[in-house]
């Protein structure tokens, strides 16, 4: 069952946003960002390993050094920071509102050093958001996280969920879930997923990503049929593949099956030249029709000349081991809602 860890919220400092919520709120005409509350925007993002440059002696990280194979030196670190901050703006630079995005689940983040840096020293600095984030046994120390906007989403609990290894498996990711209510006092219930690889064979791997679609999907079971529920993530596996049809088979609607971006991307990553999403977010029966817009971001400084197959690709962090100063090696999932009730 799920046990729900008690929220981080100081009092006075809640007290305080809430007499500003109900002030601001008599005065929404005058705000763009309240006077279109009923639209909700979610960003789903794969990092590309956003790292920190220290050592964490628990976890095989030694790579993401300044003396280690990637170099990763504090001025890598902070320009990566700054790149994730561009493209979370710019997934909704196109609103009219020009609001920022409500919820931001981020995949390949290492730890809430990384988090903190991101969400208070970086471009992000004076976005307000918060975050929630898992603390996984994944051995080189990736985790999921929520960045929220507090007068848009506000988080009544939280819990990480843990998945039990089958004989032989690695440890994996814990999917990160989130309770929380809209500005509309609409309850949503969030989990941010990052399934097992298919490194060693797709098939060979195919029950890793399968009892993590169980655990999620048993999770789920537990709320009200009724239920407001998003899903995002990287789930390493096609809209067509078998776990994402097991989540479908169980009451969720995959909304970005057919996202697409305006500049060329035919989906979230791309391999040997062939653009494929291995990124999803779904949805319950509850939100399926208040779905407004569904697309993948390829902003154009996002993407670079694919050489070899012709086309764009993301322009990644890395290539291989050679550093090329890119944002990631996937794009950006943005999924409007409307949630007035």
């Amino acid at each position: 069952m799920i046990t729900f860890k008690s929220c981080y919220w100081r009092l006075v400092q809640w007290f305080g946003r809430a007499c500003l919520v109900v002030i601001i709120s008599h005065f929404s005409f005058l705000i763009p960002h309240l006077a279109s509350a009923q639209t909700f925007t979610l960003v789903e993002l794969n990092c590309e390993n956003l790292f920190d440059f220290q050592h964490d002696s628990l976890k095989q990280d030694t790579e993401w050094m300044p003396e280690g194979q990637r170099r990763w030196t504090p001025a890598r670190y902070w320009r990566k920071l700054n790149q994730i901050g561009q493209e979370i703006i710019s997934s909704t630079a196109d609103s009219v509102t020009h609001q920022l995005p409500d919820l931001v689940a981020l995949v390949e983040v290492e730890n809430d050093s990384c988090l903190f840096d991101l969400t208070r020293r970086s471009l992000l600095r004076n976005a307000g958001y918060e975050y929630l984030m898992t603390e996984s046994p994944d051995v080189r120390g990736i985790d999921v996280a929520l960045l929220y906007q507090p007068f848009s989403f506000r988080p009544i609990c939280y819990e990480c969920l843990d998945i039990t290894p089958l004989e032989g498996m690695r440890p994996t990711r814990d999917i990160l879930y989130v309770q929380g209510e809209t500005l509309n006092r609409d309850t949503l219930h969030v989990f941010v997923v990052h399934a097992p690889s298919r490194y060693g064979g797709e098939r060979q791997t195919r029950p890793n990503r399968r009892i993590v679609m169980e655990r999620l999907v048993g999770a789920i079971r537990l709320l009200s049929p009724d239920a407001k529920v998003i899903v995002a993530g990287d789930f390493n596996d096609f809209a067509d593949s078998p776990s994402l049809q097991f989540l479908e088979t169980n009451s969720l609607h995959n909304v970005t099956r057919e996202a697409r971006g305006v500049h060329g991307a035919r989906g979230t990553y791309r391999y040997q030249g062939h653009w494929q999403s291995i990124d999803h977010v779904l949805v319950s029966s509850a939100l399926q029709g208040r779905i407004s817009r569904s697309f993948v971001n390829d902003a154009p400084f996002l993407l670079e000349e694919d050489k070899k197959y012709g086309g764009v690709k993301p322009l990644r962090t890395f290539n291989g081991y050679r550093y090329q100063r890119g944002f990631s090696d996937h794009l950006p999932l943005v999924v409007s809602f409307t949630i007035a009730p």
